[in-house]
């Protein structure tokens, strides 16, 4: 199924990710893909809000990845965009992630495609200064999202 979706500010593009995130029951993979200032990691935000998340979502641009717990599901949120190869996401411990049961939101996994096996497609183009077009696929759990 595919799903799109315009958003009109940051907040509802957090609107959005909020309400996926209330969806997701553990073990699913969302895979971001769009350019710099797409809008990755204000609807990363959302998902962390609708999964009750307490904590402050940032980039994880020079961490890799940020791991956020105390809500309903943990999320471990992974900024690929300085990873070479699939290779280097594993030898971070990326199967240890999948088997913690939380959800994973990828940004820029289109650098570890072969990796994002199963994931939800989280596509976002910035139209302009605060519009949005999202394209989301690959997963029941987003089939009745509506702004």
């Amino acid at each position: 199924m595919r799903m799109q979706f315009i958003t009109r500010s940051t907040e509802e593009t957090e609107l959005l990710g909020e309400k996926l995130g209330r969806r997701l029951c553990g073990g699913e993979i969302v895979a971001f893909s769009g350019g710099l200032g797409a809008g990755k990691t204000a609807f990363t935000r959302g998902l962390a809000r609708g999964l009750e998340i307490p904590m402050r979502v940032t980039s994880p641009t020079y961490t890799i990845v940020n791991e956020y717990t105390g809500g309903r599901l943990p999320l471990f949120h992974f900024d690929m965009y300085r990873l070479g190869s699939e290779d280097e996401l594993f030898d971070i411990g990326w199967e240890d992630y999948l088997r913690r049961g939380g959800v994973c939101a990828v940004e820029w996994s289109e650098n570890v495609r072969g990796a994002m096996e199963d994931a939800i497609s989280v596509h976002i183009d910035r139209v302009s200064h605060e519009v949005r077009e999202i394209t989301i696929e690959g997963g029941a759990a987003y089939a009745d999202l509506s702004l």
